[in-house]
């Protein structure tokens, strides 16, 4: 392995922001598929920003959008893009694929598939482990909960307060942050845990080891109540749309030990937390790990670095428990799976894992020095490059509105992120785990920046509102 882990990534050489005509009309243009895309998609289908932006290309840590504007991508496409935009290594390997053949399904063998799923199972840290690949982290954890409750005959869950783990009927069902579930209704009876928020409930006064026993104690109390078996506990190790927020290390492997005394399964959500993005770890269980491993981990987003890909890795005699024919049309297709075998091996390669925690490190330290003078950010959180911002108003109250304005200040000054939590005041920062050191201390210094406008605006208004 190489240990700099950014030598010869493309996109480093120009500051974010500046001029990048791409011979479009930026306003008029922009208008008018905005005009288009409100004609033909549904009103739920969210944007960002007042003027919505049309990102046409990228390379390396930066996009263009149509506006003819170069920015900093601190969110990649909802951590998703992992290594870089327009990675030589995976382009070349989706053009070679693609020029040989498109599409197979499962019903033929396939050697990309076969040797990433391959990969995968070794990383996995599951024993005797075996892969079933899908198209998006939804259908991943989907399947995770057809094989856990086909497995335990039951279609009672356990899963976090805050959590989200999809947008399909049965992930809605366990999806723990009621800004994400549009129903109540659900195949499955879901019970809520307490764990994945430090900060905030009734166990936030707590040290790390009493918070811990205190939801371990919770949880028990809940299990003596239950009638019938509980099929499986999903959980995100860190919380991606609820904010980035996440308990103390060791809670999953405590929850693990009340869990096995049970014979309940279970299942990590790594959509967000995998390939390295932590910086300490490369999956998320690995905070937990005294306990052994889960039952079965899923996994998409920045595998593919932008393909569509996911899945579930999981026990040989779980994954094989399914008694009716199964098969996926899309899923390990050819052209998806080469792709995102090559960019797993650049991020092994060149140790993106160390290189996460290290500019991670960087990134954090920039960011809380600038936020020590700013009263609108309450928490700065996370791990690696999967770093929250959590904001409030002038009297301490989440706010969302904060978190809006900084976004599109965040934007005026070149910097994309995102944002999230259960009311919308925490932002999302999660580049390319290719970031450099001095990517990460600009793009801080331009989040600093735009959190100090939106402060401004926000005592502002306060201040009018109370005249």
């Amino acid at each position: 392995m190489t240990s700099n882990a950014t030598e010869n990534t493309p996109g480093t050489e120009h500051p974010p922001g500046t001029e990048n005509p791409t011979g479009q009309d930026a306003g008029a243009d922009s208008a008018s598929l905005l005009a288009r895309h409100r004609a033909v998609t549904p009103s739920w289908l969210a944007l960002y920003y007042r003027e919505p932006l049309e990102l046409t290309h990228g390379e390396g840590r930066h996009v263009h959008g149509s506006d003819g504007r170069r920015y900093l991508d601190f969110f990649g496409g909802i951590l998703t893009t992992m290594t870089a935009h327009a990675l030589p290594e995976v382009t070349r390997a989706v053009a070679e694929q693609a020029g040989r053949i498109l599409h197979t399904s499962t019903l033929y063998l396939s050697t990309p598939m076969v040797e990433l799923a391959e990969e995968i199972a070794e990383l996995s840290g599951i024993p005797n482990a075996k892969v079933f690949f899908t198209t998006s982290g939804t259908e991943a954890n989907d399947a995770a909960l057809l094989l856990a409750t086909s497995a335990r005959r039951s279609n009672q869950v356990l899963a976090m307060r805050n959590s989200y783990h999809g947008r399909s009927f049965s992930t809605v069902g366990i999806t723990g942050n009621r800004a994400w579930s549009p129903t109540s209704l659900s195949p499955l009876q879901t019970l809520y845990v307490h764990g994945s928020v430090r900060t905030t409930g009734p166990f936030a006064h707590l040290d790390d080891k009493a918070f811990i026993e205190a939801c371990v104690a919770d949880l028990e109390d809940m299990l003596s109540q239950v009638g019938g078996p509980v099929a499986a506990l999903i959980a995100e190790p860190i919380q991606g749309v609820g904010g980035f927020t996440h308990g103390p290390d060791g809670l999953f492997a405590a929850f693990k030990r009340v869990l096995d005394r049970h014979g309940i399964l279970w299942i990590s959500d790594e959509v967000q937390t995998g390939w390295g993005r932590t910086g300490d770890y490369f999956w998320g269980w690995q905070a937990h790990a005294e306990a052994g491993p889960p039952d079965a981990l899923t996994f998409a987003k920045g595998l593919g670095n932008g393909l569509s890909i996911g899945g579930v890795v999981g026990r040989a005699e779980l994954m094989d428990c399914l008694d009716a024919n199964s098969i996926s049309t899309f899923g390990g297709s050819p052209v998806t799976t080469a792709g995102a075998l090559a960019n797993l091996r650049y991020a092994l390669d060149h140790d993106l894992q160390g290189n996460a925690r290290r500019v991670g490190a960087v990134l954090r330290e920039r960011i809380e020095a600038g936020a020590k003078q700013l009263p609108i950010v309450r928490e700065v959180r996370g791990r690696g490059l999967m770093l929250g911002v959590e904001l409030v108003d002038r009297d301490g109250e989440p706010s969302s509105q904060a978190a809006s304005l900084t976004l599109e200040h965040a934007r005026d000054l070149g910097l994309l992120i995102g944002k999230g939590g259960p009311l919308g005041n925490t932002l999302r920062i999660a580049p390319p785990l290719t970031l450099t050191r001095d990517e990460a201390e600009h793009g801080a210094e331009l989040l600093v920046q735009a959190l100090d406008r939106a402060q401004r605006d926000l005592w502002k208004d306060s201040k009018e509102a109370s005249r």
